[in-house]
């Protein structure tokens, strides 16, 4: 081995040292979630997934109801807001799937098209970026892969297109002349894109009155793109817990749960922010062991100490497990990771080794009210991890209510 050789070596090993030390403060709040459909826009391959990326140090756990929404908007008009010692919620704790269909279609990839003057990328020479959304071609709406296969396929020759597309919500028209492949003759723009995606979570709560329910805790981004998914619809189904990868220092853990490709939904998906995804349940739901509504904590009123989550790691049994909440954070506004918690039951540890994928909504319940969810964990640290106020979540949900704040001074968890 030459003197060259070692000095690549030792300048490889301290730029991995480097990385890996930049890998301790990197925090990630956003939701990674793999999808359904993603293709090429002229082929008909899909990959299928439902388990969600891993990140490092701080990780998150994770039919057309158009006039139904329209109901709930009316509803909420007219809702009166209350008092929050006067609202009740039912605690959830299922496992449940998440279904969602992106508001047109998103731009995850290139692929160079092999044309009689070699092979281009008509996509990214349009500046279209990875992340954009389609919602429209030539004016015409794009709502789902098949719509942009049908509009390509009817082209007979390189005409140029007019893509309306939204990037970081600010709406652009792009033009974009498509290549003809040299093997096939047919057209193509030379981008991946999906519409779809699905993913295991835990339902949070929802209020028995309206229905309105509250899950995950955290937003749902593209696995690829890492960009916020904006929903056009969804639902969200019951989930079974198959089995559990048990998490360890460096490698969190995840519950491998299913659910049926065309299974009855539950309820739908309205909106998907940073406090997590909301709708409407359809049917009431009972998770046996605290079906009765409980009173809420605000964040002020959250004491350092014992408190239970409530969650799924076999089948559909929801049970109660023991934690220690090691901090939290009297927020006046909305912000993510007010509560830092430490799993203290020697069960749970045993079987997960902590906070796992798949738990994120999981209900934070003290001295019987819901204070939270729990939303991310540490991946050099599996037994602890972030979780969210139940505030924000409430205000999330559309639950409209008054609340005293009595804020004291406290010091920010790094």
């Amino acid at each position: 081995m030459n003197k060259s050789t070692w000095i690549m070596r030792i300048a490889g090993f301290i730029l991995l040292g480097f990385i890996f030390g930049l890998g301790w403060f990197y925090s990630n709040d956003q939701e990674l979630i793999r999808h359904d459909n993603q293709v090429t826009i002229d082929a008909v391959s899909t990959t299928n997934h439902v388990r969600f990326n891993k990140q490092s140090n701080v990780l998150p756990m994770v039919g057309d109801f158009s006039q139904k929404n329209n109901e709930i908007v009316n509803a909420q008009e007219n809702e009166k807001s209350k008092d929050i010692s006067q609202i009740r919620l039912i605690p959830g704790g299922e496992s449940i799937g998440v279904k969602l269909n992106t508001l047109g279609v998103l731009v995850v990839g290139y692929h160079l098209v092999d044309s009689e003057n070699g092979e281009k990328s008509p996509g990214e020479k349009a500046d279209i970026r990875v992340g954009d959304i389609i919602t429209k071609i030539n004016g015409k709406k794009m709502k789902n892969i098949i719509d942009v296969q049908n509009t390509i396929s009817n082209l007979n020759r390189e005409q140029k297109l007019n893509l309306s597309v939204i990037r970081q919500n600010k709406h652009l028209v792009k033009t974009l002349k498509p290549v003809q492949d040299k093997m096939d003759h047919r057209y193509r723009l030379g981008l991946y894109i999906r519409d779809s995606a699905s993913g295991i979570g835990t339902l949070t709560f929802y209020e028995p009155t309206s229905g309105k329910y509250g899950a995950l805790g955290h937003i749902i981004s593209d696995v690829d793109t890492r960009q916020p998914i904006v929903v056009d619809k969804g639902q969200i189904v019951k989930s079974t817990v198959n089995a559990i990868d048990k998490g360890q220092n460096g490698n969190p853990g995840e519950k491998i749960a299913s659910f049926s490709d065309e299974p009855r939904n539950i309820g739908n998906i309205s909106k998907n922010t940073p406090f997590g995804v909301y709708g409407t349940l359809n049917k009431r739901l009972t998770n046996h062991i605290m079906d009765q509504g409980l009173p809420l904590a605000l964040p002020n009123e959250v004491k350092e100490g014992p408190a239970k989550i409530l969650t799924v790691l076999k089948g559909n049994k929801v049970e109660a497990f023991d934690i220690k909440i090691v901090s939290s954070v009297p927020q006046k506004f909305p912000a993510i990771k007010g509560l830092v918690i430490k799993i203290t039951d020697p069960r749970l540890l045993s079987k997960t080794g902590g906070i796992i994928q798949g738990m994120s909504g999981s209900p934070i319940i003290q001295n019987n009210k819901i204070i939270g969810a729990v939303t991310h964990v540490f991946v050099n640290d599996p037994t602890s991890g972030y979780g969210v106020h139940i505030e924000w979540m409430l205000r999330e949900a559309g639950i409209k209510f008054t609340a005293q704040h009595h804020h004291k001074t406290s010091k920010a968890v790094s």
